[in-house]
């Protein structure tokens, strides 16, 4: 059987790092992406290949469409196909700011980050999986790494969850478009993840966790949402697409 590729934006930390460890655990070699910080994908690296799988590094920010043509051309060079997509990549606001304050300038940085890039990077990767399905031992799919925020308000950073909404009318997109060849396509949701991203505000967090903010009082983990990943990689959910995978202690149930 040959190896599949996976090609995981911003990979070098956060969530994407744990998403590409736990491919590269069920056999995935690993594009590793990453923007500014190649000391921190070199270490990603580093791990896969001691998972004994294929790890290549490319530095390429999605919000440039220069960036995300070399990034899909890396991959297929170096491993032939893509078989996996994940849109991970993604940006905070640099300030959190009320709404009625908010700039354009955020609101462009943002969006051409977490919503215009995945989905032109979709698009690139699209095109190549469709030529390439009827090649042998190909299952491709794409995951969206969405958030909480596609439907929890967060009005001091509007900006971002207009994108998080943004990624799951995506998903439902590709997953219509793209169902006729075979290509399958889930938004994940994770909810409060230990990250760096998250690191700023580890204490709010902290408090309303253990005031029952999830019913699984605990933060959530990278590798939580890699086992998600995984799941959806190794071909457990054949006869679904535009699927909403929840990652988030229950922060999704409604409750009286």
């Amino acid at each position: 059987m040959r190896q599949r590729a996976a090609l995981v934006t911003g990979s070098s930390r956060g969530i994407g790092r744990g998403v590409a460890l736990a491919l590269a655990e069920v056999g995935y070699s690993i594009l590793v992406n990453y923007v500014a910080n190649r000391d921190a994908a070199e270490e990603v690296a580093a791990k896969v290949e001691a998972k004994g799988q294929r790890a290549v590094i490319c530095q390429a920010n999605i919000a440039s469409a220069r960036d995300r043509q070399r990034l899909v051309e890396t991959s297929i060079a170096s491993f032939g196909r893509i078989d996996l997509l994940v849109n991970n990549a993604g940006v905070a606001p640099t300030r959190r700011v009320d709404l009625l304050e908010a700039t354009e300038e955020s609101f462009d940085r943002v969006l051409a980050a977490n919503l215009k890039g995945p989905y032109f990077l979709t698009q690139l990767v699209a095109r190549h999986m469709i030529a390439e399905r009827h090649a042998d031992d190909y299952s491709p799919k794409i995951v969206n790494i969405s958030s909480v925020s596609a439907y929890a308000s967060s009005p001091n950073r509007g900006e971002y969850c207009v994108a998080k909404a943004g990624i799951s009318m995506m998903t439902s997109l590709y997953a219509h478009r793209l169902a006729e060849y075979g290509i399958l396509v889930y938004e994940l949701r994770p909810g409060i993840i230990e990250t760096d991203m998250t690191a700023p505000v580890k204490q709010t967090y902290n408090r309303m966790i253990a005031q029952g903010l999830t019913p699984i009082r605990r933060w959530g983990t990278p590798d939580d949402v890699g086992k998600a990943v995984v799941a959806i990689a190794s071909g457990l959910l054949p006869f679904s697409t535009g699927e909403v995978i929840n990652v988030d202690g229950g922060f999704h149930l409604r409750r009286l």
